[in-house]
């Protein structure tokens, strides 16, 4: 089962010759979404193979915020989404032989939402004088000027060092060089400078996400919904790394508690649907799936299964 995380969708099209060949290969189709999972259009995604051999891809979303790549070698993949005025987000996931292999949405937050919660933290409590340098090291960040960025957002943390979006930056920073090991520590610090500080907590579980440590993301999770347990977007994270680890129980309860917090997180709705689709729930499935279709997804492949289940669960009249 797929790992969720901030992250997908156009189509970038290599034609190939021959039924044979296509045999032989994946397909890869995703989306690219904002926080509030509406799609983005022309977004860039970088496709990098993680087998050992150096193979870059490039694509782009189309209207729908949707991408798709062919011609895959079957293995891992590395997928990272950037858009300008947005932070980069990634995945990495199996892309399959034959079938389609659908990639967990690419979540991006803007730069913007980014600028303005660490310009109140420095009005708060650094005399409000962070807000300029945070902007510039922000939109070194953006530019992937990323030796620039780390040393500006250094620079800040040095006279701020309690302002938690400041190492959560540097993560991002981090993860764009590839290094892991220092992007893992700037989460954790900006969960140490502010207990409560939700997106540090996310941040670090899709992280250990991507580097497939499943288990330590289920254990940041449950951590951060315990500091913040009316915190709904933490509880929907919650249940949706609990959906990945075949705990289908767990997950409902965290997905309900989301629900009963945030009555807008369609998507637990969604989720709810498959797991009584799983317990042979079918009324409470289909309630779910049409409550989630009713909410106007955009058209994306959650909305496409949850039609093609409430096709299959709905009795033909």
């Amino acid at each position: 089962m797929k790992r969720f995380l901030f992250v997908t969708g156009a189509a970038l099209v290599f034609c190939l010759a021959g039924s044979s060949a296509q045999a032989q290969t994946g397909t890869a189709r995703g989306r690219v979404v904002d926080d509030k999972d509406q799609p983005l259009i022309e977004a860039k995604v970088l496709i990098e193979y993680q087998g050992g051999v150096t193979r870059r891809l490039e694509a782009k979303t189309n209207k729908k915020g949707e991408y798709t790549q062919v011609g895959m070698q079957p293995g891992m993949y590395k997928f990272t989404a950037s858009k300008e005025g947005y932070q980069g987000g990634y995945i990495e996931t199996r892309v399959n032989l034959g079938d389609i292999t659908s990639i967990p949405d690419l979540k991006l937050r803007t730069m913007e939402a980014a600028r303005a919660e660490a310009a109140a933290a420095g009005g708060a409590g650094a005399g409000g004088g962070l807000a300029v340098p945070f902007k510039a090291a922000v939109d070194l960040l953006q530019a992937n000027k990323l030796d620039e960025a780390e040393a500006a957002f250094k620079a800040i943390e040095a006279t701020n060092p309690t302002v938690p979006q400041i190492p959560y930056n540097l993560a991002q920073v981090y993860t764009r060089k590839g290094d892991n090991a220092a992007a893992e520590a700037a989460y954790r610090k900006a969960i140490e400078v502010d207990p409560k500080y939700s997106e540090g907590y996310v941040g670090l579980a899709n992280l250990l996400l991507a580097t497939r440590q499943n288990d330590k993301a289920l254990e940041v999770i449950q951590a951060a919904a315990t500091a913040d347990p009316n915190d709904a977007k933490l509880q929907l994270q919650l249940g949706a790394v609990l959906f990945n680890a075949n705990k289908p129980e767990e997950a409902a309860t965290a997905f309900t508690k989301a629900l009963a917090l945030d009555s807008t997180l369609a998507e637990a709705n969604y989720y709810l649907g498959t797991i009584a689709v799983g317990q042979n729930k079918t009324a409470d499935a289909v309630a779910f799936l049409e409550k989630y279709l009713a909410s106007n997804p955009p058209a994306g492949q959650n909305r496409q299964a949850a039609e093609g289940l409430l096709g299959y669960l709905k009795p033909k009249k």
